[in-house]
C-alpha cells in the first residue's frame, strides 16, 4: 500500500470513527431507589428536567416493599425529576449511564386540596455528576435560606397590609405603606433581588466553558426574556452546542409563528367541542387564543377585559379560545366555572402548549379565517386596531 491510499485510508478511519462518535448509541441506566414513607404502590415516574417544555417521562415505576427501579437510555449527563404521579413533591436529580442508588425519606404534606410528600435526607450513589450538580446550585439555597429568612423577619407587617388590602381599607393600607417596618421590609426587598443577580450571573459565568452553563441557567430561571441574552453569548461554542446550550437557544430565541399555520391542537372539551383549526376558526374573520391557567393572576385579571372586548367584536368576526395549562381538570374546571367564560374553553395536556413554544403566561395569539397567525403576543389594544 503506499503512503498515498494508506493516507487515504487513515483519513475516512478519522472521518467514520467522527461519525460514529456523533452518533454514539445511548447508553443504559439503572436506578434503584428506597425512599422510606413512600405509601405501597405509589406510583413514580423519570421526568426530563430544565427543559422548559411539558415532558413526557421516560421511565415509570411503582414502589414495592418500598423499593422501586427506574431504567431507561441516556446519550449524555442529564437532569430528571423523580416525581409523584397525582401528587406534589419529588427530587431532581443528575444521572449518567450506569447503576445508580437514591435512598431518602419522604413525608406527606398537604397544600390546600393537594397532597404531596417532602423529600428529605436524600443520598445518591453512582453519580459522580450528582454531587457535582448539588456542589454547583449551592448558592441558590443560600439564597433560599436568605429569602425564607426575610420571610420570617416581615411576616407581621406583611400579613397586616394584605388583611387591610383584602378589607380595602386604602387608608389602612396607606398607613402601613408609609410606616418604618414596610420601608425596611421594601429595603431588604431591594437588596435581596440585587444579590440574587449577582449570585446568579456568577453561578453562570463560572460555568460559561461547558454544558453546565446552559443548564444551571436554566434551572434557575422560571422564564426568559431578552434581559438574558447577554449571559447567554458568554457562554463557548461547546457549551452553546451542548444539549442544553440547544435548548437554551431555542427559548430565548424562539421560532416565531406569524404568517404561518396554526401549530397543533390537542385539548380537552368540557362538552367535548372539537379542537382542530378548521372546526375553531369556522365562521369567524379572527380567532384570539388565549393560554391561562386557573393560578395565573395576571390570566385571571385579564378575563374581565377579554370579555368586554369580546361583546364589542364577536359581531364584526372575533372568536376567543381559552386553552389552560393546569395540571388538573378539576383546577381548570372551577376556574372556568367561576369566570363563566362565553366562548369555546379547553384544557390542553402538555402538547399544544409545547407546540406553541409557551414559556409564560397570559399568551395570546391572533389567527384568520384561514387558520394563519397574524399576530403574536397580541394585546386587547391591537386587536381592536387589526379589527376596525
Amino acid at each position: 500500500m503506499n503512503t498515498r491510499i494508506k493516507s487515504t485510508f487513515a483519513l475516512l478511519l478519522l472521518v467514520c470513527a467522527t461519525v460514529l462518535n456523533t452518533f454514539a448509541a445511548p447508553k443504559p441506566f439503572t436506578l434503584n431507589g428506597e425512599i422510606k414513607g413512600l405509601p405501597e404502590g405509589t406510583k413514580l415516574k423519570l421526568v426530563p428536567g430544565a427543559t422548559h417544555a411539558s415532558e413526557d417521562p421516560i421511565a415509570e415505576a411503582t414502589v414495592k416493599a418500598g423499593k422501586f427501579v427506574l431504567t431507561g437510555q441516556l446519550d449524555g449527563p442529564r437532569l430528571f425529576y423523580v416525581t409523584i404521579a397525582d401528587a406534589f413533591g419529588g427530587y431532581t436529580l443528575m444521572l449518567e449511564p450506569g447503576k445508580i442508588t437514591l435512598k431518602g425519606e419522604a413525608s406527606a404534606v398537604e397544600r390546600g386540596d393537594s397532597k404531596g410528600y417532602e423529600f428529605k435526607n436524600m443520598e445518591v450513589k453512582g453519580s459522580k455528576l450528582q454531587a457535582l450538580y448539588l456542589q454547583k446550585k449551592a448558592p441558590r439555597a443560600m439564597l433560599d435560606s436568605l429569602h425564607n429568612a426575610n420571610n420570617i423577619k416581615h411576616k407581621e407587617v406583611s400579613i397586616r397590609r394584605g388583611e387591610a388590602m383584602q378589607k380595602k381599607d386604602t387608608a389602612a393600607v396607606a398607613a402601613i405603606t408609609k410606616s418604618a417596618e414596610w420601608q425596611l421590609l421594601e429595603a431588604d426587598s431591594k437588596a435581596f433581588f440585587a444579590k440574587v443577580d449577582t449570585v446568579f450571573n456568577k453561578m453562570i459565568g463560572d460555568n460559561k466553558d461547558t454544558f453546565w452553563g446552559p443548564l444551571i441557567m436554566l434551572d434557575l430561571y422560571s422564564y426568559f426574556t431578552d434581559q438574558q441574552k447577554p449571559q447567554y453569548a458568554q457562554f463557548t461554542k461547546a457549551a452553546k452546542e451542548s444539549h442544553y446550550g440547544k435548548i437554551l437557544n431555542e427559548v430565548l430565541n424562539p421560532e416565531g409563528f406569524k404568517g404561518k399555520a396554526a401549530p397543533l391542537f390537542d385539548m380537552k372539551a368540557n362538552n367535548n367541542a372539537a379542537a382542530d383549526v378548521a372546526s375553531l376558526v369556522k365562521g369567524h374573520k379572527y380567532v384570539l387564543v388565549d393560554f391561562w391557567a386557573s393560578w395565573c393572576v395576571p390570566c385571571r385579571k385579564s378575563i374581565p377585559g377579554l370579555k368586554t372586548a369580546y361583546e364589542e367584536l364577536k359581531d364584526k368576526g372575533l372568536q376567543i379560545v381559552s386553552i389552560s395549562i393546569d395540571k388538573k381538570e378539576a383546577d381548570w374546571q372551577k376556574a372556568e366555572t367561576e369566570e363563566n367564560l362565553p366562548w369555546p374553553s379547553f384544557l390542553d395536556n402538555g402538547k399544544t402548549s409545547n407546540a406553541w413554544k409557551i414559556r409564560a403566561i397570559p399568551a395570546m395569539f391572533l389567527l384568520n379565517d384561514k387558520g394563519v397567525v397574524v399576530g403574536e403576543n397580541m394585546t386587547l389594544a391591537q386587536v381592536k386596531e387589526l379589527m376596525k
